[in-house]
């Protein structure tokens, strides 16, 4: 399983971006997809995650009104919707695919993650 993010770039304060998943290898209709970033110095930590049905989503408080997390399981994508862009939102942007659940509980977190993608850098400047 393969999942290529892209989308990531160099933007102003207040900037949007849209982050793109591209997933080959296995079908995601039956998986939670995430996204997670890790600042330099940082753990990784979680951004988003939407259910397998994309009926569900669960955010980061960091990130709450002003990123969306969507999926289009017939492309077999997630993307990220990313709006008003704050400095601290600097970091690398992977995204995701869980083990095996399709619905998001509310203990799920990144131990639930079997695939990772490669991550693309988003730089936010003042």
């Amino acid at each position: 399983v393969q999942l290529q993010a892209s989308g990531g770039g160099l933007v102003q304060v207040g900037a949007s971006l849209r982050l793109s998943c591209a997933v080959s290898g296995r079908t995601i209709s039956a998986y939670i997809m995430a996204w997670f970033r890790q600042a330099p110095g940082k753990e990784r930590e979680f951004v988003a995650a939407i259910s397998a049905n994309g009926r569900s989503t669960k955010y980061a408080d960091a990130v709450k009104g002003r990123f969306t997390v969507s999926r289009d399981n017939a492309k077999n994508t997630v993307d990220l919707q990313m709006n008003s862009l704050k400095p601290e939102d600097t970091a690398v942007y992977y995204c995701a695919q869980d083990r095996g659940s399709p619905f998001i509980t509310p203990d799920w977190d990144i131990r639930r993650i079997e695939y990772w993608g490669q991550g693309t850098q988003v730089t936010v400047s003042s």
